[in-house]
């Protein structure tokens, strides 16, 4: 097989809706530009929001994107925790929702250096094999923690079963796991902002030429 084009190269933000995995995302990219595509970090495909590709020779600057903070929206329904800390998995736990003075304390709590399960449902290597895998035979296995960076985490409206919670975390954060953590799972899940790129400018016509989105990440590293 040829070696794919490096033209046209450049960043390419895209909204992904619910459904789709990244990796199809980047599959429909690729077969539109003909290019070497990549992606900077992926979203789940029960999840929406930003994604931030890479088209081309652009493809090398990946190290440069995959650590930007991300910002999310989730609803959490505290009702049951299920075993991916997500709406596809199974519900292992059913419980009664905290007192809104309660969550709005659990959630403060969650804000700084934190220690938090890796999902499951992750790509997270388990012996040599994709804990998703693993996860997907029914295979129970301990999964480690991580230590996670949260920003900012602010919980906006709760109705006495979903929690509306915005978050600001450093990358590599599963936000799965702080679902869990508060005693719940991801109802719903959406990226709004990677770095300085914000969902709302997504347009997959669109391809920013590398300089001009290197020179944006630097400037919220100065």
């Amino acid at each position: 097989m040829p070696p794919r084009a490096l033209e046209p190269s450049g960043v390419v933000l895209w909204d992904k809706p619910a459904g789709p995995s990244s990796f199809a995302i980047v599959a429909q990219l690729r077969r539109r530009t003909g290019a070497r595509t990549g992606h900077t970090g992926t979203l789940d495909p029960f999840a929406s929001g930003l994604l931030v590709l890479l088209s081309g020779r652009a493809t090398r600057l990946a190290p440069r994107f995959v650590g930007l903070d991300k910002h999310y929206a989730t609803a959490v329904d505290l009702r049951a925790r299920t075993d991916s800390g997500d709406v596809t998995g199974e519900v292992v736990e059913e419980r009664e929702p905290p007192a809104e003075d309660d969550l709005a304390a659990a959630v403060e709590a969650l804000r700084g250096e934190v220690e938090l399960p890796v999902p499951a449902a992750s790509a997270v290597k388990i012996d040599g094999e994709r804990a998703y895998r693993l996860h997907r035979r029914g295979m129970v296995v301990e999964m480690p923690t991580r230590r996670s960076r949260i920003h900012d985490v602010r919980l906006v409206a709760y109705d006495g079963a979903v929690a509306a919670i915005e978050l600001h975390v450093a990358s590599g954060t599963y936000v799965r796991a702080l679902a869990d953590v508060l005693g719940g799972h991801c109802a719903a899940l959406r990226r709004t902002a990677v770095g300085p790129f914000l969902v709302e400018e997504a347009d997959p016509e669109r391809i920013i030429h590398p300089a001009d989105a290197l020179a944006r990440v630097a400037s919220t590293e100065a």
